[in-house]
């Protein structure tokens, strides 16, 4: 009877001490004293009309629906932390050809960023000089019912960007 005691014991002090893994989205990196963080409009360095504001509203957004940090719009003394973003690059380019009308079916938009996260005193919490997203989308072919798909797409690659940029920051990647 005692072997087996034992035996047991083993296994239910292994099964409580785990392996170590966590879930994915549990791990806030930030430090504990950041209670505020201040995202003011991302800088554009394109042409591209109001990507910066889409991007950081998605950031904002995800920010505020995910986790507990109060956000503030504009930089300032209240703020713990301050996260700066730049749009660097936009481009657009065709996927695929109609071969009936040699016109466009899909496209694929490109958007680069740098973004950086840093405290009131200036040290930086979390850096990424480039992050890259792209979005397929397809062009219509009826000019009669003509839609301009990219913007949708542009929204949606702000989106994914948004939830990719608030799991890297708070599992510090």
């Amino acid at each position: 009877m005692r072997p087996a005691a034992a035996v047991a014991s083993a296994m239910l002090l292994l099964v409580a001490t785990g392996c170590g893994y966590h879930t994915a989205g549990h791990a806030v990196q930030l430090p504990q004293n950041i209670k505020t963080i201040s995202i003011p409009t991302f800088a554009s360095q394109t042409k591209t009309y109001r990507i910066e504001q889409i991007l950081t509203a998605s950031v904002v957004r995800e920010f505020t629906t995910r986790t507990h940090y109060r956000i503030l719009s504009n930089p300032n003394d209240a703020a713990d932390a301050t996260l700066h973003g730049t749009v660097i690059s936009t481009s657009a380019s065709q996927v695929t050809i109609d071969s009936a009308t040699g016109r466009a079916a899909s496209a694929l938009i490109a958007v680069s960023i740098k973004v950086s996260l840093s405290d009131r005193k200036g040290k930086v919490l979390y850096e990424n000089p480039a992050y890259v997203f792209r979005e397929q989308y397809e062009v219509s072919q009826d000019l009669g019912s003509f839609f301009e798909e990219d913007s949708p797409a542009f929204r949606r690659l702000s989106q994914d960007f948004a939830r990719t940029l608030v799991s890297d920051i708070l599992e510090g990647f």
